[in-house]
């Protein structure tokens, strides 16, 4: 594992250079990842949207801030993404800014399907479901804890509405991305804050 999260942070990024490469390839008509088509293409022009917006507008609340405040511990925030991946597109904003607010924290971006051997390890009920956040001991590279590929209460609706039609459809989508504009990213912290408590 250790080798593994090696290998991936000397390909990683911080979130700007993320993005960068995410408007160079919208330019080209691509997106990021093995896959090429024009719904993923579609999907990375919206999600950069997304980011740029949600960079100017998420706020980090009090709570988060007072927590992030007494981390003692060097870490790293390792997030694997593909440009087209909506999930990410609401919460990598927000990662980036809970990392800004301490020194303790490093912030890298990796592309999942350039590391799909870290990847396997990190599964979400078999599939490869992104972003994946790995919390990292910058001292032994331990993965400390993981978060994804949404926050819980997302993630909860997302079993439900399976369990009750059998799969995601695009209304679901529409209520998940009307979901994720009301909350403004305070379930995101809440998850975070909770697991950051607990690796102290």
């Amino acid at each position: 594992m250790k080798e593994l999260i090696t290998k991936s942070l000397t390909k990683a990024m911080d979130y700007n250079a993320f993005k960068t490469l995410v408007s160079e390839l919208i330019k080209q008509g691509k997106s990021t990842g093995k896959n090429q088509s024009d719904a993923l293409l579609n999907y990375s022009i919206l999600s950069e949207r997304r980011m740029k917006r949600l960079d100017k507008t998420i706020k980090i609340n009090t709570k988060t801030k007072q927590n992030i405040s007494t981390i003692n511990k060097d870490i790293i925030f390792l997030v694997l993404m593909e440009s087209w991946c909506g999930d990410g597109a609401q919460t990598l904003p927000i990662l980036n800014k809970i990392a800004d607010l301490s020194s303790k924290i490093e912030f890298k971006v990796a592309l999942r399907d350039e590391n799909e051997d870290l990847m396997n390890h990190f599964l979400t009920n078999g599939g490869k479901s992104i972003p994946k956040l790995l919390i990292i001991d910058k001292e032994n590279f331990n993965v400390l804890d993981d978060w994804g590929p949404r926050p819980s209460i997302a993630t909860k609706m997302v079993q439900e509405y399976k369990t009750e039609h059998g799969k995601l459809d695009a209304d679901f989508k529409k209520e998940l991305q009307v979901w994720y504009n009301k909350d403004k990213g305070v379930s995101t912290q809440e998850d975070l804050v909770c697991i950051l408590q607990s690796i102290r």
